[in-house]
């Protein structure tokens, strides 16, 4: 929900001011850098500095909160020598302060990056920074990347699925990170990497978790799914007055509307659904079919050649690929978040990571009959940060929206995976695939039609890909694009 920068080495402040411009999209409603001090809520177009500096953070803010006791608050944060930014959202920001309250930590929290500010504070009176990183993310809930700076060491850490994107890069001079590769490419770095979930870069060397979430054995319980993803949605719209929808009237993006529409009848929540594709394609026809089953508004982006070739440039360039599949997919999450954003939303709501957890991909078939389903699911959660997510987010952060994804949920991912694979695909003739979620689903409400849809990737539901193959790149090098 923002854009998090950083320099270590002999810093310009000109070169984090060209990092924050790249990256304004990501947070177009204040910018701060942090230098030998924090300047907030500063004009990215007159400040000047012609200093050098050791370190530099800069933060561009996209403000979602603004209540009493949960605000977006302007970055960089401190606490005497303690600097930190962060770009996320930490779903249980209430337990964290009343933890903090608990402990004797009397500072006013009223933002989810002063919570991880003040937590790792805590641990850091007893621990070296990096331990404190380390047991402060033990205790969080939530999708996140930030970097926080004791006066001598650097901690750069992601969340535990990479839902949030973090990359990083050095030459000669400079080491740095970055929300975005545009942001690193525009002040020189030419070979940057990517953070893994759940990493900790520590004085830019990688430190791996003990246990990633993907290699977690135990004994799921699958009585225990549904409850899972209603608390797992509950808290992503925690907060929230109104929530965006990215609707395809497919099984994923159906159930979550109804979940949602079931818990607007008990708090004040506006929701709205989002549908894209050309006229006539399969997704807009299941849309307003579902959208009309579930009672709920739907807002359809009908695409056109034109509109395609339009948002092309800036889809491939944050990106940073030319793989029509993801191209046809980035569309797809640009063009319905642009609607999200015309209607004054900030946050969506997206189906994303529910074929991978539940074996929704026709691929999976084979490897039920193989008997690898369990592997092959947990090698694909394990590598979705830079197949999907980081795609999805940069798409959505085109449009300055924060995409949040129930069904990435640590929880519930850690819980899914031990389910038995009989229960997610049932034979080798399964050509529905997800069944115990569509079981699910049809058990919450959904009609039959929506709950056993066939799955129709996006590219093809929405008929980009369509477009794209016949009409477009026979005269458009989409390589171009990243040049």
């Amino acid at each position: 929900m923002c854009s998090i920068v950083g320099l270590q080495g002999n810093v310009k402040a000109n070169e984090i001011i060209k990092m924050l411009k790249t990256s304004k999209n990501r947070g177009p409603d204040s910018s701060g850098i942090y230098l030998d001090k924090i300047y907030e809520n500063i004009d990215l177009d007159e400040f000047e500095d012609e200093n050098s500096y050791s370190i530099a953070f800069g933060h561009n803010l996209l403000s979602i909160y603004d209540k009493n006791d949960r605000i977006s608050k302007p970055q960089p944060v401190a606490n005497d020598n303690l600097v930190l930014v962060f770009n996320g959202t930490i779903y249980n920001f209430q337990t964290i302060r009343n933890f903090l309250s608990k402990v004797g930590v009397e500072a006013e929290i009223t933002s989810d990056t002063e919570a991880v500010l003040y937590l790792i504070d805590f641990y850091l009176q007893k621990l070296d920074l990096l331990k404190a990183v380390q047991s402060a993310i033990r205790l969080l809930d939530g999708d996140y990347a930030f970097a926080v700076w004791d006066s001598q060491n650097l901690a750069i850490a992601r969340d535990p699925l990479g839902v949030k994107p973090l990359f990083y890069a050095q030459n000669d001079d400079l080491k740095g990170f970055a929300s975005s590769k545009l942001s690193l490419k525009e002040v020189g770095f030419a070979d940057i990497n990517t953070l893994k979930p759940e990493h900790i870069l520590y004085n830019w060397e990688d430190i791996s978790p003990i246990q990633p979430i993907y290699e977690k054995v135990f004994e799921g319980d699958v009585i225990k799914i549904d409850k899972m993803l209603r608390l797992s949605v509950i808290k992503r719209v925690s907060d929230l007055s109104e929530i965006g929808v990215i609707f395809s009237g497919g099984l994923d993006s159906s159930y979550l509307a109804l979940l949602l529409k079931e818990m607007a009848e008990n708090i004040p929540l506006k929701i709205k659904l989002y549908a894209v594709g050309v006229e006539g394609s399969k997704d807009v026809e299941s849309a307003i079919y579902a959208s009309k089953f579930l009672n709920l508004d739907l807002e359809i982006c009908t695409l056109t050649e034109e509109m395609i070739r339009k948002a092309l440039p800036s889809v491939v360039k944050a990106i940073g690929d030319d793989n029509l599949m993801k191209v046809g997919v980035g569309l797809t999450t640009y063009f319905a978040t642009k609607m999200v954003a015309e209607d004054g939303i900030k946050v969506a709501i997206s189906g994303q990571g529910a074929d991978e957890l539940f074996g929704g991909y026709k691929r999976y078939v084979q490897s039920f009959i193989d008997g690898t389903l369990n592997y092959d699911i947990r090698e694909d959660i394990s590598n979705m940060y830079h197949v999907n997510l980081e795609r999805d987010d940069a798409c959505s952060m085109l449009n300055s929206i924060d995409l949040r994804l129930p069904f990435l949920d640590k929880a519930l991912v850690e819980l899914v995976l031990n389910i038995p694979d009989n229960k997610k695909i049932v034979s080798m003739h399964d050509d529905m695939r997800k069944s115990i979620l569509r079981k699910l689903a049809f058990e919450e409400g959904l009609d039959y039609e929506i709950a056993y849809r066939p799955k129709k990737a996006a590219q093809y539901g929405t008929g980009i890909d369509k477009i794209l193959r016949k009409k477009i790149i026979k005269d458009t090098n989409l390589a171009g694009f990243l040049e």
